[in-house]
């Protein structure tokens, strides 16, 4: 969209009556301006105006459009725009993970609840998080993880699972071979009585290679 807005306002803006025409824009760019005439950003010349632009012209115009007011602003705004960016991953402090948007929302609920969660997610994991990227074409949160995170990931898996829906754990166990498990000594202390201390450890992880393929 905005190579078309930018195309026309270049153009519109060398020349006294603001339009551009058919000579200056290729086919394709005319059949991408149309379609965001649809859409409220460009004009599209109607008869009148392209019989004006003929007499200045000296020949026939075809073909003429200019951007809309909402064009104008949505080319402005588009130019300053903040771009997500996938955070640089640091050697050695962990692995590149990707998430399914499920994953990603019950991840965020994780998260969110960290004050008052008796076992909180992993020291960084919150950032990672917030500065995730997400690559839309293939709808996929890409995050940079150390196996702590990791393993705080599934144990927010495991939350999500006691409560609604497997499917977000299974995957991660899947692809990165990590599930949360309450280990026997965690029964036999919840099975006292005893309230886990707020600086309780970090959840146990089973680890199992990701599947082939």
């Amino acid at each position: 969209m905005l190579p078309v807005l930018e195309a026309l306002c270049e153009r519109g803006q060398a020349v006294g009556h603001g339009w551009t025409l058919d000579t200056e824009f290729l086919l394709l760019h005319q059949q991408q301006a149309g379609a965001l005439a649809g859409q409220g950003l460009v004009e599209l010349a109607g008869r009148e105006d392209r019989a004006e632009l003929s007499v200045l012209e000296g020949r026939p115009v075809r073909w003429a459009a200019r951007l809309t007011p909402h064009g104008h602003d949505a080319l402005t705004y588009g130019r300053l725009r903040p771009r997500a960016e996938p955070t640089p991953a640091e050697s050695g402090t962990g692995r590149p993970v990707e998430l399914i948007p499920s994953q990603m929302a019950a991840l965020r609920v994780f998260i969110h609840l960290a004050d008052r969660l008796r076992i909180p997610p992993a020291e960084g994991l919150a950032e990672q998080v917030r500065t995730a990227s997400c690559d839309h074409g293939i709808k996929r949160w890409r995050l940079h993880l150390t196996e702590e995170q990791i393993a705080s990931v599934a144990y927010g898996f495991w939350l999500h699972r006691m409560t609604g829906s497997a499917a977000e754990a299974n995957r991660f166990l899947r692809e990165y071979g990590a599930a949360y498990l309450p280990s026997t000594a965690d029964k036999e202390h919840l099975a006292s009585g005893a309230v886990a201390a707020a600086t309780a450890p970090g959840p146990a992880v089973e680890s199992r290679q990701p599947a082939a393929g």
